[in-house]
């Protein structure tokens, strides 16, 4: 069976997920990865594909998946469907859905291509259980409830202002569909904290919610990437009222992070059994775990992000230090009783 050969455009969140779930497919085949910088500090995962900074330099391409900001989602539909290349796209500004296809179903019958826009999560998933639901009760009113939680969307968008440097939308439910964004964001030097918040409000990713703009000093101390969705509607079946239906789901947004937890907490662990083994001054267990935990720490620093792989060298490496400790604590009580002996 011919595989369907696919292009990952960007190289992000989405464009991680992208890559794995390609990965997963037993009817696709990777073609290669582009990436503003191609294959410049290239990924060690991506060691088996081809990584360019154009799409053109790439070979057979069936499809691309475009795993680039939403907003650069249309240029990019155009520039590759001309090229004979079909798209995806989990592009997601609602009200500008409708004005995407209409240009981009004619660039598609131009290049007689195919593009699937907003296919992601809401857009996407959840329309089809918005559709499911009100096919139960086809009169009534739904509400889609996010959060609490991180939305990539809109923490992608707060970060691209002038003079932030890093940012954090946070989506807190109000119930019947009404949400509050909450944004932290790390300003460069110089910047005016209201001067971004007036940016941003008028931003048509915030202009329809309640929205609040907090400076803070880091980012990073702050951020959750769990998140999630509670729908609801209420209607008639038939000639039945009172029909009530909910869906919820949980996400985690980033698993790398959830990766690094594990692999931390499992280095660390095994550090720890190191140092006890010597401590014990049994010195093929610790040969052992050794060779266990260098296997474990290549492992991890191939699944986790740069800023994390930073986090867990420098805890590692503190422990490590106590391991060395150890040895020279266990070798100078060695040579003490071999002296006393």
């Amino acid at each position: 069976m011919k595989k369907i050969r696919a292009a990952v455009v960007g190289y992000g969140n989405i464009g991680v997920y992208s890559v794995q779930a390609l990965e997963a497919a037993k009817d696709f085949e990777i073609a290669g990865i582009v990436r503003r910088q191609g294959d410049k500090d290239k990924p060690l995962e991506l060691t088996p594909y081809e990584v360019v900074d154009d799409v053109t330099k790439l070979k057979d391409v069936d499809v691309a998946i475009l795993a680039a900001p939403t907003r650069s989602c249309p240029e990019y539909a155009k520039k590759i469907s001309a090229l004979g290349i079909n798209t995806v796209d989990s592009f997601d500004i609602h009200g500008s859905i409708l004005d995407y296809r209409t240009k981009q179903m004619e660039n598609n019958k131009r290049t007689n291509t195919v593009s699937v826009i907003s296919a992601g999560w809401d857009p996407g998933s959840d329309s089809i259980v918005r559709v499911l639901l009100e096919s139960l009760a086809p009169e009534g009113l739904s509400y889609t409830n996010f959060g609490p939680g991180r939305s990539m969307g809109h923490s992608v968008v707060a970060r691209s202002k002038k003079g932030v440097k890093e940012a954090l939308s946070m989506t807190i439910p109000l119930g019947e569909g009404i949400h509050r964004r909450m944004v932290y964001v790390e300003l460069e030097e110089g910047a005016n904290l209201e001067d971004v918040k007036k940016e941003l409000k008028a931003d048509d990713y915030f202009a329809h919610d309640e929205s609040h703009v907090f400076a803070v000093p880091s980012v990073a101390a702050l951020n959750d990437v769990g998140h999630g969705v509670h729908m609801t509607r209420k209607g008639v079946s038939g000639k039945t009222h009172n029909q009530h239906f909910s869906f919820d789901m949980s996400i985690t947004l980033r698993l790398q992070h959830r990766y690094s937890l594990t692999w931390h907490v499992q280095v660390c662990a095994l550090l720890q059994v190191a140092i006890q083994c010597l401590r014990f001054q049994s010195l093929i267990c610790f040969q052992v775990t050794a060779r266990i935990l260098l296997q474990l720490w290549f492992k991890a620093i191939s699944l986790i992000s740069p800023i994390s792989q930073i986090s867990l060298f420098l805890q590692c490496s503190y422990i490590a230090l106590e391991l060395l400790a150890t040895v020279f604590h266990i070798l100078k009580e060695v040579e003490a009783c071999t002296t006393w002996a």
